[in-house]
């Protein structure tokens, strides 16, 4: 089958199964209202004789076909590129889709005229957003009119993929940029600061100024936001240490922020054991604990590789969990209940208990966590570590201590978790079983990828990305969520190597498509 006919059918596929899910959580309705609010509902009045939301769906309907028909339209490393491959693909793509959303509206249709309530299965799919899909048409109508429809506005998205996307402005537009970048970067200014000490000082005590003012005008909702993301860059860097450096797959991280937690909550909450001892007190016991706790995974498991590892790990987590919520531990852990009033830090004799000290805390906790990973990855420990990442029986061959290195990775990680937990809880002035669940690892992991891995500034990018952009896109309710893993999997298209990776990280990335593209072009010249 042609590369062009593959992408077709993969991209129908694919746009087909989620167009038919957007329809059955309801989101057409969303999609339309929110289109609506973007153009104005007036501007769109009376158009072709249509009412305003349904015109607004059909933008919206558009523009996905348009994708498929550029998805499909890919350009192949191995055939050469012509209008009738492209429409071909851009065309199947289209049809398909055209297809699988022409039979979803016959199928819900005719349940809709024989009353049946299909919001008994789909909360969403109410009679409104049936009859809007439907755009006031039999279903029959619906039917052909959304094959002929998005077969259209997929040949438009070859069009525009082959006209457009391949056009040579790219490379122009690509030039330009990086001409500007290096116009930029060698004037006078960038130079005057790379050689001057005493600017360079005056532009980072700046930068350090602007930060610190930035708590005391953005309110108390946006500096809990911003400490939460503080929380998980803390967590980010001690997996990125784990992961990134050492390249050991771990799922159960939370389990050290649980353990971080709980070690502050116990000592200085007034239940269940009345010891209120001070907060300074409690930082260094949790982060050692959890330390300790991380040399205690790691010793019989770290002879383990790959998946191995990550499902023992993951089971680890899974066993704090449980024994936080167990009934049998109620005395010693609170159980399901968890444990409130948790203590907070004081500066001589004042509380530090509002949102923005602990932004101010949690700034501090994140610059002292990047200086010693910094120093950590510069040294012959983290030298070891990039080795092991690489390939563990060479650089045990070369010989590092492969097993004690990795425990060194494990313990240092879990002492940066242990951490976060003990500033997560003493923020909230409660912690219980539900704050660490399996969620939270999978959360940090991936703010680590989509940051870039062995990455500092890509872990904090990954973080403010995971953990920020959703209260960003708050205002699409219901929807955020699903409106945030689709930007996320765009990006990972568009950046496989994350948001702010290494230069190593980039070259990878660089090597492996090109590897692909020299096999692609092997097999083609075979065939």
């Amino acid at each position: 089958m042609s590369h062009y006919l593959r992408n077709g059918l993969n991209a129908g596929i694919v746009f087909g199964i989620v167009t038919i899910f957007l329809v059955l959580i309801g989101f057409t309705v969303t999609a339309s209202d929110l289109i609506g609010t973007f153009l104005g509902n007036a501007s769109a009045s009376g158009v072709l004789g249509l009412p305003a939301v349904t015109f607004h769906l059909l933008i919206f309907l558009f523009l996905l076909g348009v994708w498929s028909g550029a998805s499909g339209a890919r350009k192949s490393p191995t055939e050469a590129d012509s209008w009738r491959r492209v429409l071909s693909g851009a065309g199947l793509a289209g049809l398909i889709l055209g297809i699988l959303a022409g039979g979803l509206a016959m199928l819900i249709g005719s349940l809709l005229l024989a009353g049946v309530r299909m919001s008994t299965y789909f909360a969403q799919l109410l009679p409104d957003a049936v009859r809007l899909y439907l755009l006031g048409l039999s279903p029959a109508s619906a039917a052909i009119f959304y094959v002929i429809f998005f077969f259209i506005s997929g040949l438009l998205g070859g069009v525009f993929a082959y006209r457009v996307l391949r056009g040579s402005w790219r490379k122009k537009f690509s030039i330009w940029i990086n001409t500007k970048t290096q116009w930029i970067l060698n004037g006078s200014g960038i130079q005057l600061f790379k050689r001057t000490k005493s600017i360079r000082l005056i532009v980072y005590a700046l930068a350090i100024g602007i930060v610190l003012l930035i708590p005391l005008v953005i309110g108390d909702y946006w500096n809990y936001t911003l400490g939460t993301v503080g929380i998980y860059v803390l967590l980010g860097l001690g997996l990125n240490i784990v992961v990134g450096l050492a390249g050991l797959l771990d799922l159960g991280y939370v389990a050290f922020f649980a353990i971080g937690g709980y070690t502050v909550a116990l000592l200085t909450a007034p239940a269940p054991h009345h010891l209120l001892w001070s907060f300074w007190i409690a930082i260094p016991i949790g982060i050692i604990l959890a330390a300790v706790a991380g040399v205690l995974l790691g010793v019989p498991v770290l002879r383990l590789r790959g998946d191995y590892l990550a499902i023992v790990t993951l089971g680890f987590g899974q066993i704090i969990a449980i024994m936080l919520r167990s009934d049998a531990l109620i005395a010693f852990t609170g159980g399901p209940k968890g444990v409130s009033a948790v203590g907070g830090p004081t500066f001589f004799g004042r509380s530090l208990g509002t949102p923005e000290d602990f932004v101010y805390l949690i700034l501090l906790a994140v610059v002292l966590v990047i200086f010693v990973t910094i120093r950590l990855r510069s040294s012959r420990v983290g030298r070891a570590w990039e080795a092991i990442r690489e390939d563990e029986t060479v650089a045990r061959a070369m010989g590092i201590n492969t097993w004690s290195h990795k425990l060194l990775a494990f313990a240092i990680g879990a002492a940066f978790a242990g951490l976060g937990g003990v500033i997560f809880a003493s923020r909230n002035q409660f912690t219980g079983p539900e704050d660490y669940n399996l969620m939270v690892s999978f959360n940090v992991l991936a703010s680590v990828i989509v940051g870039g891995m062995g990455s500092i500034p890509g872990v904090v990018g990954g973080a403010f990305t995971l953990k920020g952009l959703p209260e960003v896109l708050r205002e699409l309710e219901n929807y955020r969520i699903l409106a945030f893993g689709a930007l996320l999997v765009v990006m990972m298209l568009v950046r496989p190597e994350g948001l702010l990776p290494t230069s190593r990280r980039k070259m990878e990335i660089k090597e492996l498509h090109e590897d692909a593209n020299e096999a692609g072009e092997t097999s083609g010249g075979k065939t």
